[in-house]
Parts: C-alpha cells; structure tokens; sequence
C-alpha cells in the first residue's frame, strides 16, 4: 500500500484528469462528464474534484462530487471516480473518494449518492439509497444505487435523484 498525497485539483490538473479518466475507462464517456460538469456552474463545487498523486507528483487517482437534487433537496453525485490502470488497487482511488467526502463535510455537505459497485463502496460508509427513501430516475439493482449521510445528526431528503443535464439521465 501506498502513502497517497491528495488534494483539491487546480487548473493545472485538467489535462491530467481527462488523461486518467481516458485511461481508466474504455470509452472516452468519463472524461467527458468530467469536462461537462467542470463547465456547469450550477452543479460544479469548488474544492469536490479530488486528485491523488504520487511521491514523484505524478497523478494517478481522480474522485468527483457535484451538485444533484433528492426531490428539490441538495445532495451530492460521486461520479466518476478514476485510477490509472498501473495504480488500480493500491489505496489510489479509495484516498480520492475519502478526501472528497472528508471536503463535503467540511463545507457542510450532508447526503452523497454513488451507483457503483455493491462490494466497493460501503467501505466508505455507503448503504442501499432504499434505506433513506431515495431512487434512481431509472431502473437500477437496488443494492447498486447507495447513499451516505455524513452527518447523522441532519434530516436526509427522500425521493427521487436528479442528476445534472451531463449525466444524460
């Protein structure tokens, strides 16, 4: 396991996101999200986009949170989050995504949504979305579309997600 540095990107790293986003999927559909999102100002946050870098400061791991709705209510979209290939399943993605959910809370943020990998994602605290009384707008296996509060003090909202205009949904 490596010790990864993470941090909030910075227009220096745009290049670098796509190209590890480009490399980490087959087709270049996550890197252009990315680049959809990153020009909507109405769901891009500031400080959501997380890098994670090398020793040598090469980046290699990219996590995204921006702006969906729970029924009218803010809630945050993790998607997608990307590792270069020779950096896959070595603590690289996994320290994005706990940076970006360690930012969230910090600026007050309370519900992440993520339709990932059943078997991945509740190492980070994630349960089946069903649990808070949240759905998909479309048909999706229910242990797949998950939800996190990251504070538990705070009402979470139910309903359906609508994702921003990018995700095509």
């Amino acid at each position: 396991m490596t010790d990864w540095t993470t941090r909030p990107e910075t227009t220096n790293d745009i290049t670098a996101i796509r190209d590890i986003n480009l490399a980490a999927f087959p087709t270049s559909g996550e890197a252009d999200l990315v680049d959809a999102l990153r020009a909507d100002p109405e769901v891009w946050i500031d400080g959501l986009s997380l890098v994670t870098e090398g020793s040598d400061g090469t980046l290699v791991g990219h996590a995204l949170l921006t702006r969906c709705l729970v029924d009218g209510a803010p809630a945050l979209a993790l998607a997608p989050c990307a590792v270069r290939p020779s950096a896959q399943r070595t603590g690289a993605g996994s320290a994005a995504i706990r940076a970006a959910l360690d930012s969230a809370r910090s600026m007050g943020e309370n519900l992440v949504l993520v339709l990932g990998h059943s078997d991945y994602y509740p190492r980070f605290g994630f349960t089946p979305a069903s649990g808070f009384g949240i759905r998909a707008p479309f048909e999706v296996p229910d242990e797949a579309m998950m939800a996190m509060a990251l504070d538990d003090t705070r009402p979470v909202p139910t309903g359906t997600i609508r994702y921003p205009a990018a995700f095509g949904v």
